[in-house]
C-alpha cells in the first residue's frame, strides 16, 4: 500500500505545477455571441479578407457598418458577419420552396375575389 503522505504530496505537486502553468500562460479571452467585440480597421480588413484601402472605399460609400471616435474606425464583429449574411445567395431549392409558397397563397387570393 502506498504511503497517504506520498500520494497527498504528489497530489500536491501535480496542482503546483498547473497553477504555475496557469501564471504564466497569457489568459486569452474568447468573445461570445453575446458580448460584441470591436475590431480596428486592419482586423476589420483581415476578417473581411480585403485590403485596408478596400475598407476605407467602402465605409466612404456606406457600404458598410461603422463607428466612429475621432480619427479612428471601428468595426462590430456582429455587425459585419451580418454584412456577409445580406450577400448571401439562396440556392435553387429555397428559390423553388418560395416560389411554390408564392402561387400557394396567390392561388388563395385569386379563389377568394371570384
Amino acid at each position: 500500500m502506498n504511503n497517504p503522505f506520498e500520494v497527498i504530496e504528489a497530489r500536491l505537486s501535480s496542482i503546483e505545477n498547473l497553477i504555475l502553468d496557469l501564471k504564466h500562460k497569457p489568459q486569452t479571452v474568447e468573445p461570445t455571441d453575446q458580448t460584441e467585440q470591436l475590431l480596428t480597421i486592419q482586423e476589420a480588413a483581415e476578417f473581411l479578407s480585403l485590403t485596408v484601402p478596400t475598407i476605407y472605399s467602402k465605409v466612404s460609400k456606406g457600404e458598410l457598418p461603422v463607428m466612429k471616435r475621432s480619427k479612428r474606425l471601428y468595426f462590430s464583429r456582429i455587425e459585419l458577419l451580418q454584412y456577409l449574411k445580406e450577400g448571401r445567395k439562396k440556392s435553387n431549392a429555397e428559390i423553388e420552396q418560395e416560389a411554390k409558397a408564392y402561387l400557394l397563397n396567390n392561388k388563395k387570393g385569386l379563389n377568394n375575389g371570384k
